[in-house]
Protein backbone atom coordinates (compact mmCIF):
# COMPACT_ATOMS: atom_id res chain seq x y z
CA UNK A 1 0.00 0.00 0.00
CA UNK A 2 1.34 3.33 -1.06
CA UNK A 3 1.98 6.08 1.86
CA UNK A 4 2.67 9.04 1.55
CA UNK A 5 3.33 12.03 4.38
CA UNK A 6 1.76 15.46 4.06
CA UNK A 7 3.37 18.07 5.86
CA UNK A 8 0.68 20.41 7.70
CA UNK A 9 2.38 23.96 8.32
CA UNK A 10 0.29 27.23 9.37
CA UNK A 11 1.08 28.98 6.39
CA UNK A 12 2.21 32.81 6.08
CA UNK A 13 2.41 35.82 3.50
CA UNK A 14 5.68 35.65 3.47
CA UNK A 15 7.02 33.28 0.97
CA UNK A 16 10.26 32.88 2.34
CA UNK A 17 8.90 31.73 5.53
CA UNK A 18 6.71 29.16 3.54
CA UNK A 19 9.62 28.10 1.97
CA UNK A 20 11.31 26.62 5.51
CA UNK A 21 8.15 23.82 5.45
CA UNK A 22 9.73 22.96 2.18
CA UNK A 23 13.08 22.39 3.09
CA UNK A 24 12.24 20.35 6.00
CA UNK A 25 9.94 18.35 3.98
CA UNK A 26 13.15 17.58 1.84
CA UNK A 27 15.05 16.49 4.84
CA UNK A 28 12.11 14.21 5.80
CA UNK A 29 12.07 12.46 2.69
CA UNK A 30 15.73 12.21 2.05
CA UNK A 31 15.64 10.80 5.96
CA UNK A 32 12.77 8.33 5.70
CA UNK A 33 12.69 7.32 2.17
CA UNK A 34 9.12 8.06 1.52
CA UNK A 35 8.77 8.88 -2.25
CA UNK A 36 5.90 10.83 -1.58
CA UNK A 37 6.40 13.25 0.94
CA UNK A 38 4.27 17.01 0.17
CA UNK A 39 4.13 19.93 2.40
CA UNK A 40 0.43 22.13 2.81
CA UNK A 41 -0.73 25.09 4.55
CA UNK A 42 -3.80 25.82 7.01
CA UNK A 43 -3.76 29.58 5.41
CA UNK A 44 -2.05 31.99 3.51
CA UNK A 45 -0.32 30.34 1.49
CA UNK A 46 -1.13 27.66 -1.76
CA UNK A 47 -1.25 24.83 -2.24
CA UNK A 48 -3.88 24.58 1.12
CA UNK A 49 -4.50 20.98 2.72
CA UNK A 50 -6.81 19.66 0.23
CA UNK A 51 -5.16 20.55 -2.01
CA UNK A 52 -1.95 18.54 -0.99
CA UNK A 53 -3.81 15.77 -0.24
CA UNK A 54 -5.03 15.33 -4.01
CA UNK A 55 -1.49 15.99 -4.87
CA UNK A 56 -0.32 12.66 -2.79
CA UNK A 57 -3.38 10.68 -4.23
CA UNK A 58 -2.85 12.28 -7.77
CA UNK A 59 0.74 10.24 -7.11
CA UNK A 60 -0.79 7.04 -5.80
CA UNK A 61 -0.89 7.24 -2.49
CA UNK A 62 -3.18 4.93 -0.85
CA UNK A 63 -2.68 6.23 2.29
CA UNK A 64 -1.38 9.53 3.81
CA UNK A 65 -0.05 10.10 7.47
CA UNK A 66 -0.47 13.54 8.00
CA UNK A 67 1.66 15.30 9.95
CA UNK A 68 1.38 18.66 11.47
CA UNK A 69 3.99 21.09 11.31
CA UNK A 70 2.66 22.99 14.53
CA UNK A 71 4.99 23.95 17.77
CA UNK A 72 1.58 24.01 20.00
CA UNK A 73 -1.63 21.84 20.81
CA UNK A 74 -3.94 25.10 19.05
CA UNK A 75 -6.84 25.38 17.74
CA UNK A 76 -5.77 24.60 14.48
CA UNK A 77 -4.20 21.04 15.34
CA UNK A 78 -7.09 20.32 18.17
CA UNK A 79 -9.88 21.61 15.62
CA UNK A 80 -8.95 22.38 12.05
CA UNK A 81 -6.86 20.08 10.94
CA UNK A 82 -8.90 17.11 11.94
CA UNK A 83 -12.05 19.05 10.20
CA UNK A 84 -9.85 19.20 7.01
CA UNK A 85 -9.16 15.58 7.34
CA UNK A 86 -12.82 14.92 8.00
CA UNK A 87 -13.63 17.11 4.45
CA UNK A 88 -11.25 15.20 2.75
CA UNK A 89 -12.78 11.72 3.38
CA UNK A 90 -16.03 12.69 1.97
CA UNK A 91 -14.14 13.79 -1.31
CA UNK A 92 -11.99 10.82 -1.29
CA UNK A 93 -13.51 7.62 0.44
CA UNK A 94 -10.94 5.19 0.11
CA UNK A 95 -8.04 6.90 1.02
CA UNK A 96 -6.39 6.20 4.45
CA UNK A 97 -5.83 9.25 6.09
CA UNK A 98 -4.40 9.26 9.69
CA UNK A 99 -2.86 12.17 11.87
CA UNK A 100 0.49 12.36 13.37
CA UNK A 101 1.29 14.20 16.66
CA UNK A 102 2.17 18.20 16.60
CA UNK A 103 5.88 19.68 17.05
CA UNK A 104 5.17 19.80 21.01
CA UNK A 105 7.81 19.28 23.68
CA UNK A 106 11.32 17.26 22.61
CA UNK A 107 14.53 16.83 23.44
CA UNK A 108 15.87 17.34 20.18
CA UNK A 109 13.66 21.14 20.04
CA UNK A 110 15.54 21.79 23.46
CA UNK A 111 18.77 20.84 21.69
CA UNK A 112 18.20 23.00 19.06
CA UNK A 113 17.01 26.43 21.00
CA UNK A 114 20.97 25.51 22.75
CA UNK A 115 22.20 25.61 19.55
CA UNK A 116 20.67 28.80 18.54
CA UNK A 117 21.42 30.66 21.75
CA UNK A 118 25.12 29.39 21.85
CA UNK A 119 25.32 31.23 18.25
CA UNK A 120 23.54 34.43 19.68
CA UNK A 121 25.82 34.75 22.16
CA UNK A 122 28.91 34.08 20.29
CA UNK A 123 27.61 36.73 17.45
CA UNK A 124 26.94 39.27 20.37
CA UNK A 125 30.27 38.66 21.80
CA UNK A 126 28.68 37.83 24.76
CA UNK A 127 30.80 34.77 26.41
Amino acid sequence: MKTAILIMAHGSRIAEANDVALEVAAIVKEMTGFVIVEVAFRELHKPNIQQGIDVCVAQGAERILLMPYFLFMGAHVQHDLPEEIETAQQRHPGLIMQMGSHLGVHRKLAEVETERIGEALERLGWH
